[in-house]
């Protein structure tokens, strides 16, 4: 540090030069580390404090994914729009680039990413910038880095700055040998997708981080997440989305899942409404970092007979893909959610009449059926 010396050492010679012939002695300079190992306790960050009735400064990564977005506009509404940073390394859409602030970032460039939490004061921090389930098993090398480094680069910015940290985990955490009808909060896992082994990973790191720096760290384990605003996005569950998009433009829809496969299941509202509660929950309320959240759970022929009440003539058939499968049957058919309908009040809105019914109607259906008649 050539430049501290040097002011250091002229300071020092104008002191000594002074009539007074007091003692002065010249305090060193300390450097903070970016490692939450490496903050001295008696640092002084320039930050402003929030009190619990202040907004939070949220910032969201990845957040042009299926779930984002949506989140982006309940916090908006919530805490008001410039108050809520959407980040990812893409280009948004007109629609999501005009709707509030929208900033490139890169979870892999940590120098970066401390940039932003610090010149936007940033307190609260949703990580959603991950590869999800079958696109990882395809670029395993790509999904270490997003999902792990990523991840600990989240973890210690936030630990050095305070931040309120959501990370969302998944039912792709759970393995062949997890009871899988229902499957409890704790129990074994050990998932056999390098998604779902990032994701153990970010539990058990981020309670780690808890219990050692103090990091306000939250946690769900989503189920098959479904939403009428976003493509399906190369997860294993996303069969459950396409069947909407397929009724409606060419009314044939091919799975490649087995027709009895039963998987827990989200609506997008109830998700992003279980996130937000989790994440304005008192801390005392919470007995464990990481919780289930479920509200439904059904197989591809159980879905396609309730699309089928308002497309009839969908026709159905599956090409079951291997990999996919072999995921699926690994993972929990039905979560067990109780501690979270306990801790914090957790309590979903729809089941599966409602999400089909409510899908359809932003999706257009009635067009596609008047064009068939």
């Amino acid at each position: 540090m050539p430049i501290v010396k040097t002011v250091s050492r002229a300071v020092s010679q104008l002191l000594q030069s002074s009539g007074c012939g007091c003692g002065i002695s010249i305090v060193p300079v300390r450097c903070i580390g970016v490692s939450p190992r490496q903050v001295a306790s008696d640092a002084s960050f320039h930050s402003v404090s929030f009190s619990e009735s202040d907004h939070p400064r949220v910032l969201i990564t990845g957040g042009l994914g299926q779930l984002g977005v949506g989140l982006a506009k309940l916090l908006r509404k919530r805490f008001g729009k410039n108050n809520v940073i959407l980040s990812d390394i893409r280009k948004p859409a007109d629609n999501v680039f005009y709707s509030g602030p929208f900033i490139y970032a890169d979870i892999l460039d940590y120098k970066n990413l401390r940039e932003i939490v610090v010149n936007n004061r940033i307190t609260w921090l949703f990580h959603y910038s991950a590869l999800l389930s079958a696109v990882g098993e395809a670029n395993v090398p790509l999904a270490r880095a997003v999902n792990i480094t990523g991840l600990h680069n989240v973890l210690d910015i936030a630990a050095e700055h305070n931040l309120r940290l959501f990370v969302p985990s998944t039912i792709g955490a759970f393995g062949p040998t997890s009871p899988r009808d229902p499957t409890p909060d704790l129990c074994i896992q050990r998932p056999r997708t390098i998604y779902g082994v990032s994701k153990v990973h970010a539990e058990l790191m981020g309670e780690y981080y808890h219990y050692r720096y103090g990091l306000d760290f939250r946690c769900l384990r989503y189920p098959g997440i479904i939403s009428a605003d976003s493509q399906p996005g190369g997860g294993t569950t996303d069969y459950a989305v396409q069947i909407f998009h397929d009724a409606i433009k060419t009314g044939k829809f091919q799975c490649n899942l087995k027709p009895d496969t039963r998987l827990p299941m989200m609506y997008i509202d109830d998700c992003l409404k279980a996130t937000l509660e989790v994440m304005e929950a008192p801390a005392e309320a919470l007995s464990m970092r990481t919780y289930n959240i479920s509200a439904m759970s059904f197989t591809p022929e159980e879905l396609a007979q309730e699309v089928q009440k308002h497309v009839p003539e969908l026709e159905v058939t599956y090409n079951v893909d291997k990999v996919r499968q072999a995921i699926a049957d690994s993972w929990p058919m039905n979560f067990d959610d109780r501690n979270a309908r306990r801790d914090w009040g957790w309590k979903h809105d729809y089941d599966l009449p409602e999400l089909v019914t409510t899908m359809f109607s932003f999706l257009g259906s009635d067009s596609r059926i008047a064009q068939a008649n």
